[in-house]
């Protein structure tokens, strides 16, 4: 058994890929990469074959039809060996820091082992500007393994994401139901569904996962988001209709999962206010409304009683107001 699983699904990358897959190769023996060639039509599958045949011990290829980002981390879950499970993209790579973070998770494991391992990622601007890194030092404990009561407040620009997490592959196994095919930002959705099954953890203050930012066809650009409301109303409410917040029982996990249901309902009434066609308030008001159908207290506290109904007022006012705290937003963080 491997100790880590990394998926890097693929699609038409090959101008990139290998990069991604230079960065993981430090890893030696205690890492299985499986890259997922998800009906790619450059020369994607060929590059990933040549890997395979000159690293046969750690590389693995999945040819398949093009199912999206999700499908290819449902094939590379189905397939994992590794105790743990992480996804790279193929336009991001890891840092020289992979093999310490290796050692991290193989200490762990001798302790016992943990559901999830935390690291920092980094912005990578192509214009070399805003770069800057995402780290947890100020909210979790360093260096060792730690439950939820130790936990501080996460910032409003923290989130535990794809890049950061590193997730027991059995915690994840436990989803129930696999992440939709064809549907963009659904990473938010499967860290959002293994929360729940987290309850040991461990967080190494290091800038682990390289977020390369500038390609123009990126799924963060906000042309791109903006096109795309719909799959961020749909990710949303996967997530707030995956379980019910008062059956949570640790209240610092519910804690959390309240700041990140926060901030999904925020990413999405942004970029569907951004986008500013007529049916936009139409599907902000039909998310709410299924929302509350599954949960009316909690739908209505996010919708009422938190900063949000200041970006969810309908028109030309609320759209210019979403606009004015996104340029903000993205001024301090440069997600995109």
């Amino acid at each position: 058994m491997k100790l880590l699983t990394v998926t890097v699904p693929c699609y038409n990358s090959q101008d990139y890929m290998e990069n991604c897959l230079n960065s993981l190769l430090p890893g030696g023996d205690r890492v299985e990469i499986i890259i997922i060639d998800d009906g790619s039509t450059d020369n994607t599958g060929k590059i990933a074959d040549t890997y395979v045949e000159k690293y046969p011990n750690i590389c693995r290829v999945i040819h398949q039809e093009n199912g999206g980002h999700g499908e290819g981390i449902n094939q590379g879950l189905k397939h994992a060996t590794g105790i743990y499970f992480k996804v790279v993209d193929s336009d991001d790579t890891l840092s020289a820091d992979f093999p310490k973070f290796l050692d991290a998770l193989e200490q762990c494991e001798n302790e016992g082992g943990v559901d999830l391992a935390i690291s920092n990622y980094y912005y990578v601007h192509a214009d070399g500007e805003g770069d800057r890194s995402i780290d947890y030092s100020l909210v979790l404990p360093q260096g060792r393994i730690f439950t939820w009561p130790e936990t501080k407040p996460f910032l409003i620009h923290q989130m535990l994401t794809i890049h950061s997490c590193t997730f027991r592959t059995e915690a994840m196994r436990k989803w129930g139901e696999e992440l939709p095919k064809h549907v963009f930002y659904e990473d938010n959705l499967m860290v959002y569904k293994t929360l729940p099954h987290i309850q040991k953890m461990y967080y190494m203050n290091a800038d682990l996962y390289r977020y390369w930012i500038g390609r123009p066809d990126q799924s963060v650009q906000q042309s791109v988001m903006s096109k795309r409301y719909h799959h961020q109303i749909l990710v949303t409410e996967k997530c707030f209709t995956s379980c019910h917040l008062d059956d949570i029982t640790e209240p610092r996990l519910k804690r959390y999962m309240k700041h990140e249901l926060f901030m999904m309902f925020g990413i999405s009434i942004l970029f569907t206010r951004l986008n500013k066609s007529k049916e936009t308030d139409e599907a902000l008001e039909k998310m709410w409304e299924n929302c509350i159908a599954f949960d009316e207290k909690w739908g209505r506290h996010f919708k009422t009683k938190t900063p949000l109904w200041l970006i969810c007022r309908p028109g030309t006012a609320g759209q210019k107001f979403s606009g004015l705290v996104y340029k903000v937003a993205n001024k301090v963080v440069r997600f995109n």
